[in-house]
């Protein structure tokens, strides 16, 4: 293929001109006109795509008319043929490079890569057949029924351009309808190995220009394995450098899009001249780019632009082609060419229906479900588009004779193109349709519901805010709701469950675990959603996100398979080998032995020995010598080196066998026995050995030369010298130890964001599940499931915690960085957008913020854990302040408990609080009282036990000690831990001291926990930070004892939360218990336990307009009815989860 790039760019010589149709002119053209024909054609095509938006092949069509016409105009007039001359002029592989390369990196970025690979085999295995079988009958059928004198080369070259199914257009009509992407991108992963295959033979044809009979078997294996394995490896390289390129935090959007055309036609055109298939290349480079690959929002931007100049391309292509058949000889268009386009169209989908049939048992081994429904949609699948309309030409120009009509090719083709894209596209949507593939299930359906419902509430609750605005009291609300209210009905060709009567409702109403298999999709899509926003946010890093995406989609095919984070490491985990690998590098590092002074006495003479043995200087001397013996070596492995010099490398040998046995007996002479505990020291004794006995076995051969068997045994003893270099190793292993130790240290921060990704994955997961099903024992199984694969991840981020604090320590460091420039670059966008700095300014601060998180990229891998003392500052209330500080480090105590270590017991009194260093704890209890007696929840009692880890950072038994009341809750050690432990009396002595400010600290950090931890979707856009509510004062806790009472301003207080006790309302008498928030109707509450606390948000503005209370309550009665269902989840299930306080 390497010679097909040059006739690119030249003429080939000896051979007839590489033209479009087969025919020259004998002037110039008129220069610039053709420019004028060219955009003529896409405004043309622009003003048919606006007026035909639902009818591609209809434009296409009028297009090629078009074209056909201007080709007659052509045919006849000179001056229409001076206007399209260049085009008649040019190569037909100069226009298969123009056009192919961007539309098949379109098709390729389509794909998904993971679902792709998941049915790789299958669809492999599927493109070859159907290939080959498209290519033996179609290659007969025109062989057969063709009139024409086409010869075999020809045959072959026609029916390889009708093999090619084009990965556009085959799946563009199911694309429209609804259909699953998984099916998709299983048509589209077919269309590209034909596509590639093609193009391949086409290149191997081109390279040589030569018969069939020319090529060997050999030729031709050797040349689809360069073009495969060469096209995606180069491909796989090209997509590394667009990703470096494309996430630039520097570079501008319109950088971006050019850069990423640019190199696309670069790798196409490199590939290709290096000899390898560019087409594979940009498959490749498309498959191995995906959304994570470009900056927020610029995949959009990209993939639009793409789309636009396909449809350029096409509009384009077709048209040129028209103009190639209008400008030849019509007298050969008769009845039989009609008559075989129809033919070839009917053979072409009988192929296609074939296929299918032989590959149905394949494809019904893949993770995907597979049936005759779909079998049917695929038959219809067999759409010929762009690609084998630009292959068309080369059949023609590389046949081995000439055919007096070389149009009628590119006729057929065209042809049969817009005959399949018409046809065919219809019979695919009709079939999914009627046969059901594209009606919605009840699941679907039901999520359809919720989501127009929650939109519908969002409308209303925007109205009832616009109604308070002064300026719009005179707006028309009554056609202002009439027209605002969404009405969407679901098409009944893609409902999936119909409800005739409320007898059959029961009957035909899906089970619950139907309903659960339909939701674990939807999970996973939200799951999805979340690991890319975590990305584009900063809190997951790119791999991390790739990663859990990956892995998600791998596990999407198990039936009823809910994926764990043991799945998601098990899918990224290669630490095992690194770990194991370690541990044999260490078992050989070179552990240096030193003999005390004192074993040598007064002896001179040892006490010589041993400063030369000991001295870094010998050490040397003896890899110098290893090193040395490099050249001996090679002249003895060297047969007509060795001859010349038997005599010189037998002294040389008497002298590195002396060195090495010098070292070796003044290393004896001063370890002795422990000179053998050494591994490196018993290989040097053996190399000793070996080197004498080669000697003796030299000297033999000198006595006795006529002995076969001793000169053999000469010359394999001499060919173990080798093993003189293996101390040379000892110089690599600490090297090794290192390298080893920083995969190792990557390997463990890249399961720890996976890990945390996934959490809160499933937090966020949890916040929709009243979206995905409206059935109450749905909800819960779904609650459950993710609370429970919450619960192991939890575990399993503090064991990978444990295992690498330093790791962990620097990946949260960097986080906690990200973070605060974001916020930061959050500001500097309001700022900008208020107008309080200007542009220049803007754009500059900008680039400096945007350095800093570049410059996080060189954060280091690991940082040291702080001393136990500097954990202290890790404790919340305490802020940091020095006294504070100063007064508990003087009193606290560091206690270390092994793995199963009980550290405090559920009922026994608290000895004091353990601040957790290192290590995990697992906490076990019955479910939170919160203050209240157990006998008030009596009907919601939970038997299943509550669980909790705790890692390095948490604190154990805060509000037991407050209270100074039973522990609720036991912790056990699951790894070895260690904890900074302030006893009871400590912290009451704190109290007393710094009265009220540290137990007031204390609590408002508990009360905001519980707050956030129980109405998360509620305060979600209040800032909670310890420190900003502390300095701002904007929240606060309120204590109440019984009997006591408290006035609610709903003017000035926008949350009331009781997070510890429990009150009633002294209007209506009705009880609240904690965790709770108070209704706005709430006016006055009683505290009617011995300690209640209340938490209070102030608003940040007063609300003065009894309206606008409305809608508050109209959002905390919604949080309400949210926050009762997860309590029920809670209180009467036992959630097997949940956060401490």
């Amino acid at each position: 293929m390497g010679k097909s790039n040059t006739s690119f760019w030249e003429k080939k010589e000896g051979s007839r001109p590489d033209l479009l149709c087969g025919r020259s002119a004998d002037y110039n053209f008129a220069k610039g006109n053709f420019i004028i024909l060219v955009c003529s054609i896409i405004v043309l095509g622009g003003f048919l795509r606006a007026f035909l938006k639902n009818s591609e092949v209809t434009v296409l069509t009028i297009l090629s008319l078009f074209g056909f016409l201007i080709g007659q105009l052509a045919y006849n007039f000179v001056e229409v043929h001076q206007v399209v001359h260049p085009l008649l002029r040019t190569p037909s592989f100069a226009l298969y490079c123009y056009f192919s390369p961007l539309i098949i990196f379109m098709a390729a970025l389509d794909v998904d890569f993971y679902v792709l690979k998941n049915v790789f085999w299958q669809v492999l295995l599927t493109g070859f057949i159907s290939f080959s079988i498209a290519f033996i009958i179609i290659g007969y059928v025109v062989l057969k029924f063709n009139k024409d004198s086409w010869d075999l080369q020809s045959c072959v070259l026609f029916s390889m351009t009708l093999v090619i199914t084009d990965p556009v257009h085959s799946v563009n009509s199911l694309k429209t309808i609804g259909i699953s992407k998984t099916y998709t991108d299983i048509i589209r992963g077919e269309s590209m190995i034909i596509c590639s295959f093609t193009s391949i033979f086409f290149g191997i044809f081109r390279s040589n220009f030569l018969g069939i009979s020319n090529y060997s078997e050999l030729h031709v294996i050797m040349g689809l394995c360069l073009d495969i394995l060469g096209g995606t490896l180069c491909g796989y390289w090209c997509a590394r450098i667009i990703q470096f390129i494309l996430t630039d935090l520097f570079s501008n959007m319109l950088t971006d899009i050019i850069l990423c055309i640019s190199m696309v036609y670069m790798t196409f055109y490199i590939v290709e001249f290096l000899g390898m298939s560019g087409m594979v290349a940009l498959i490749s480079v498309g498959l191995n780019l995906d959304s994570l690959s470009f900056k927020p929002r610029i995949e959009l931007v990209i993939t639009k632009f793409l789309m636009m100049f396909s449809c350029v391309y096409q509009d384009l292509i077709y048209t040129f082609f028209g103009i190639v058949i209008g400008c030849g000889e019509t007298g050969y268009f008769t009845f039989h060419t009609l008559v075989f386009m129809f033919i070839l169209f009917a053979t072409v989908n009988f192929v296609r229906l074939l296929t299918v049939v032989l590959v149905s048992p394949i494809l019904r081994h893949s993770s995907y479900e597979y049936n005759w429904r779909w079998g049917i949609v695929i038959a219809w699948s067999g759409i010929k588009g762009v690609f084998s309309l630009l292959l068309a030409p080369d059949v023609h120009n590389l046949a081995e004779e000439t055919i007096e009509s070389p149009q009628q090719f590119i006729l057929y083709v065209q042809v049969i193109s817009l005959m399949t894209m018409g046809i065919n596209s219809y019979m695919m949507t009709r079939s999914a349709r009627t046969l059901g593939l594209c009606a919605l299930s009840l699941q679907r359906q039901m999520a359809m519901q919720n989501a127009i419902k929650h939109i519908q509430e969002m409308i209303q609750n925007r109205i009832a805010l616009c109604k308070t605005e002064k300026i719009l009291t005179n707006v028309n609300w009554t056609l202002v709701e009439e027209k605002t209210k969404i009405e969407y009905i679901i098409p009944s060709d893609t409902v999936q469950f119909t409800h005739v009567s409320c007898d059959k409702e029961a009957k035909e109403s899906p089970t619950d675990e139907d309903l659960i298999g339909e939701a674990r999709l939807h999970v996973a899509i939200i799951q999805m959603s979340s690991f890319e926003k975590q990305c584009n946010d900063g809190v997951l890093s790119v791999e991390a996100a790739r990663t859990l995406i990956g892995a998600t989609k791998s596990f999407c095919p198990i039936q009823g398979k809910f994926m764990t984070i043991y799945d998601v490491l098990a899918y990224v985990r290669a630490r095992s080998w690194l770990m194991k690998f370690k541990s044999l590098l260490i078992f050989f590092k070179y552990h240096k032995e030193k003999a005390p002074l004192i074993q040598c006495g007064n002896n001179k003479f040892l006490l010589f020995v041993h400063r030369i043995v000991f001295s870094e200087e010998f050490e040397y001397a003896g890899y110098i010598t290893a090193i040395i013996y490099t050249y001996p070596m090679i002249v003895h492995l060297w047969p007509m080196a060795r001859e010349l010099n038997v005599s010189a490398l037998i002294l040389v040998n008497y002298y590195f066998v002396f060195l090495y046995l010098l070292g070796s007996a003044l290393k004896i002479i001063i370890l002795k026995r422990k000179y053998f505990h050494q591994h490196w020291n018993i290989l040097e004794f053996f190399t000793v050995l070996i080197g004498i006995v080669d000697i003796f076995c030299l000297y033999f051969v000198k006595l006795r030369p006529d002995n076969l068997v001793l000169i053999q045994f000469a010359v394999i003893i001499g060919y173990f010298r080798i093993i003189r270099f293996l101390p040379l190793i000892k110089i690599m292993i600490p090297l090794l130890i290192s390298i080893i130790d920083v995969q190792i240290k990557k390997q463990l921060s890249l399961m720890y964001s996976i890990t945390k990704g996934y959490v809160k994955s499933q937090e966020d997961t949890k916040f929709l599940i009243r979206q995905i099903s409206s059935r109450e024992s749905v909800n819960q199984k779904l609650y459950e499931i993710l609370e429970t694969n919450k619960r192991d991840a939890v575990k399993e981020l503090g064991l990978i915690e444990h295992e690498g604090r330093d790791v962990v320590i620097a990946l949260k460091t960097k986080q906690a960085i990200r973070n605060v420039i974001a916020k930061a670059l959050e500001s500097l966008t309001f700022l900008w957008s208020r107008g309080i700095i200007d542009k220049y300014e803007g754009i500059e601060l900008n680039k400096v913020l945007l350095a800093k998180i570049k410059a996080l990229n060189n954060f280091p891998m690991a940082i040291p854990p702080p001393t136990p003392d500097k954990y202290l500052n890790n404790i919340i209330w305490l802020e940091n302040n020095d006294v504070l500080i100063e007064f508990f480090k003087e009193r606290a105590k560091l206690a270390y408990f092994d793995y199963g270590d009980v550290i405090c017991k559920e009922g026994e009194m608290p000895q004091g609080i353990y601040l957790i260093i290192s290590g995990m704890a697992i906490l076990q209890s019955s479910p939170p009282t919160f203050g209240i007696d157990r006998s008030l929840r009596a009907g919601r009692e939970s038997v299943i036990r509550f669980t909790e880890y705790c890692t390095s950072g948490n604190i154990i038994g805060e509000l037991s000690c407050l209270l100074k009341r039973e522990i609720e809750y036991t912790a056990i050690c699951e790894t070895i831990l260690q904890a900074c432990f302030i006893s009871l009396e400590d912290l009451y002595e704190g109290f007393d001291v710094f009265w009220p400010s540290l137990e007031y600290k204390i609590w408002l950090k508990l009360a905001l926990s519980i707050a956030c931890q129980y109405f998360e979707s509620a305060l979600a856009d209040e800032d909670l930070k310890f420190q900003k509510c502390v300095a701002l004062n904007h929240v606060y806790v309120e204590t109440l004892s019984s009997y006591n009472e408290m006035t609610i301003d709903n003017v000035t207080m926008k949350f009331v939360i009781i997070v510890y006790g429990s009150v009633i309302d002294t209007k209506t008498e009705a009880p609240y218990l904690a965790p709770c928030i108070l209704p706005k109707t709430c006016e006055q509450v009683q505290g009617t336990s011995d300690l209640s606390k209340l938490l209070v948000i102030l608003a940040s503005k007063p609300v003065k307009n009894s309206n606008s209370k409305v809608m508050v309550d109209t959002g905390l009665q919604m949080t309400r009815r949210d926050y009762h269902w997860k309590r029920k989840d809670e209180l009467e299930t036992g959630s097997h989860f949940r956060k401490g306080y």
